[in-house]
């Protein structure tokens, strides 16, 4: 028996494969952190398909976190300026229960909403469609995929009539151009990084385009580094479809063979030629040309995109108007080619696959389909029209639906609102307004324990068994290495119990997470993610696989990336190949959109555009990484990169701290004065939140206006003003002690 256990790495949306073994080894030293604590041991899976061995530092420090500042035992208080004092879970699960019940009595269902994670493992986030969607009938379900990709999902299924991502990693392999707008994959994704980079520096004849304002290590390493002004993605990519129109670059046969909607696509890309685009962008036309031609002439382009084209008030705009240059040059469904968006969070993919946002059901299937609906129904054994034909509340939906006291009831579940949500001091007013507010998570403290009145202890990553979906729909499972910490619970339990409490003992009747995963894959038979051929028990005996995986598929096995090394099954390393989309005619939409630019732009009191990212070393809002000591060294304190011309304009040098105010709220950074922004832009990193420095937060300034059809925020960019001061802005010091709860 192998003394490692494989699992998966619980930050991005790259799934890495890790193993994990105890502490301690018969004839290794024990393995201990600095503090003396025991340390399971973590290295790279060659095996796994996706990563191939590599591991990023956030990755391999993962386990240092397992133990620190855990939340212990249920807590709960009876109103937000009272302490917390124990209960048991018995108490707690008859709170909660007494309370739904009442809420469904007086308000209805819709007065209850449940915000979760793609921290969940696919079974917790099905068990939560479950309770929510089935038993208790509303669609007041929403995950922090809301604010990261629920424009790429609303993209493909406008354009190919379903979500998934078409293309796999081996494609960043055999692409001869690779097209990197909105991503700063380098410090985001590195792994997929490292892939595509190993293959571009190998061949000089692959070209790698990067847009983004900032000039980031994955800009630093590019063919050609588009710094476009925030706001004008649709311009540049209906200028560069401008000019495979006017070169003939692209594919008449496949365009009148598989897609529709090209006339109107044509019209609009009429209006952006290169000297009005290379105006509105900010680039040199040499630029735009050089683009357009990478693109035409290449055989295999690969497109890679991120947080810079979803959080956007145009994000579903723009991620179809990437696709609209596969669609006109026929780089779909072949080897090395095809739109592919980076996931943000490890089990993001799991969740869209089992319904987890408000206008979604379990198998890509849609809340206002009444086929789609009748088909959950029937599975699930409920009467017809159970399920409400409304979309549920966005999670910035719950949040004024707390002002407005339409929402009663408000479960949050492994993620960190009170950092993460836009237009922050907004939101953390609406938070002191929930009459009942419950709070599951791994960690005490967080930003958003302050706003609840029961507080719940979840197993984390390491102490459950189940699964997660990467971005190239790889499904893997997570073997559980060690117990959960004194009474933290595994949170589709949680949710398990609760329904049963209210009755459904039935529909709840799960002994383990692989009796929760069978039932969900049913769900899935012919539909477009079809895993009916994949189990707990079929992950553990032949590895990581693939989807589409249907039933009759099993036991077809593919070899992985790596030569003999990384091996996986591969039934549908590619969606689309033959050509055929899950739209009525089976042809691909072209969406034609005029760019409308920044739902906020820069004027003259506030004349710059603020934009936010992540570091390499740290992930969201610091819940993990912030308790690791190396990680901590490595990013000891938030800033904002400024351009010299603007710095110097204002009087502002290196590490002076700087006031930045929006409409909304202010914040306080020391200055990184450099040439890597452009001008008029500015930059500050998404990760601290008041536990972790004061006054730094990014969210704090940004604004909820979001994009009609994904219903995601422009997280990426608003209006801000500069205010140079001399006292130094000082990062907390926060030596959080051991959890006592």
């Amino acid at each position: 028996m192998s003394e490692f256990i494989k699992t998966l790495c619980p930050y991005c949306g790259v799934g890495c494969g890790l193993e994990v073994s105890p502490p301690a080894q018969h004839g290794k030293a024990t393995n201990r952190d600095s503090q003396g604590n025991l340390i399971w041991r973590v290295r790279g899976d060659k095996a796994h398909p996706s990563s191939q061995g590599m591991v990023c530092v956030k990755g391999a420090t993962i386990a240092e976190s397992l133990d620190k500042n855990r939340l212990h035992y249920p807590m709960m208080r009876d109103s937000l300026d009272q302490e917390f004092r124990r209960v048991s879970w018995d108490e707690a699960f008859d709170i909660i229960t007494q309370r739904i019940q009442t809420v469904l009595f007086t308000q209805g269902p819709e007065a209850i909403c449940m915000y979760g994670s793609g921290q969940f493992q696919t079974e917790d986030y099905y068990i939560a469609q479950k309770l929510m969607k089935g038993c208790l009938g509303t669609n007041n379900f929403d995950a922090n995929s809301r604010l990261c990709m629920s424009s790429a999902v609303a993209g493909y299924i406008q354009s190919f009539g379903s979500d998934g991502p078409p293309c796999c990693y081996e494609d960043l392999e055999l692409t001869d151009c690779a097209f990197l707008i909105g991503t700063n994959t380098a410090e985001c994704h590195p792994i997929v990084f490292n892939r595509l980079e190993k293959c571009h520096k190998k061949n000089r004849k692959v070209k790698m385009i990067v847009v983004d304002p900032r000039r980031t290590p994955t800009a630093e390493a590019a063919d050609l580094h588009l710094a476009i002004r925030p706001g004008t993605d649709i311009d540049l990519l209906n200028g560069i479809a401008h000019l495979l129109m006017r070169w003939n670059y692209i594919d008449t046969m496949f365009m009148d063979d598989c897609t529709s909607n090209f006339p109107a696509y044509a019209q609009v890309i009429r209006h952006y030629p290169p000297e009005i685009v290379a105006r509105q962008c900010g680039i040199s036309i040499e630029d735009l040309e050089t683009a357009a031609r990478y693109w035409g002439e290449s055989q295999r382009v690969l497109s890679l995109w991120s947080m810079g084209v979803n959080q956007s008030s145009e994000g579903t705009a723009k991620v179809r108007t990437i696709i609209n240059l596969h669609l006109m040059t026929g780089q779909i469904g072949k080897p090395g080619a095809g739109p592919f968006s980076l996931t943000g969070q490890p089990n993001a993919m799991g969740g869209r696959e089992v319904g987890g946002l408000a206008n979604l059901l379990p198998g890509y299937r849609l809340v206002i389909n009444p086929q789609h609906r009748a088909e959950v129904e029937e599975f699930w054994g409920l009467k017809p029209g159970q399920i409400s034909s409304n979309p549920g509340l966005t999670a910035w939906d719950m949040i004024t639906g707390l002002e407005n006291g339409a929402v009663e009831l408000l479960w949050i579940a492994a993620t960190n609102p009170a950092v993460s949500m836009p237009d922050l001091e907004r939101t953390k007013k609406a938070l002191l307004r929930s009459p009942f507010t419950i709070y599951q998570d791994a960690y005490y403290p967080t930003e958003t324990s302050a706003y609840a009145h029961v507080l719940l202890p979840a197993a984390q990553w390491g102490e459950k068994t189940g699964v997660m979906t990467n971005s190239e729909r790889v499904v893997t499972l997570c073997q559980a290495f060690r117990q959960p910490p004194r009474e933290a619970r595994v949170d589709w339990e949680v949710f398990a119990e609760v329904g049963r409490r209210l009755g459904f003992e039935r529909e709840f009747a799960f002994t383990n997470s692989a009796e929760v995963y069978a039932e969900f894959a049913k769900l899935t038979k012919t539909r477009p993610c079809d895993m009916t051929g994949i189990s707990h028990q079929q992950l553990e005996t032949e590895g990581p696989t693939q989807w589409p995986h249907p039933e009759e598929s099993r036991g077809s096995r593919g070899v992985g990336e790596a030569g003999g090394e990384a091996s996986a099954n591969r039934s549908g390393k590619r969606l689309y190949t033959d050509l055929h989309f899950h739209t009525p005619d089976s042809r691909a939409q072209f969406g034609a959109y005029y760019s409308k630019g920044l739902a906020e732009p820069p004027d003259p009191d506030y004349p710059f555009v603020l934009t936010n990212g992540r570091v390499y070393g740290h992930w969201h809002t610091q819940t993990r990484t912030g308790r690791i000591e190396k990680i901590c060294k490595m990013h000891p304190e938030p800033f904002i990169e400024i351009h010299p011309r603007d710095a110097a304009q204002l009087g502002i040098v290196d590490n002076q701290c700087v006031e930045v105010r929006s409409r909304r709220g202010k914040a306080k950074f020391p200055a990184k004065v450099t040439k890597a922004i452009a001008p008029g832009t500015v930059f500050v990193p998404m990760h601290w939140g008041s536990l972790w420095a004061d006054n730094a937060e990014a969210n704090a300034l940004t604004h909820p206006e979001s994009c009609p059809d994904s219903l995601q925020p422009e997280l990426k960019a608003c209006a801000v003003q500069l205010i140079p001061i001399s006292v130094q802005v000082t990062v907390k010091d926060y030596q959080l002690q051991s959890s006592q709860w």
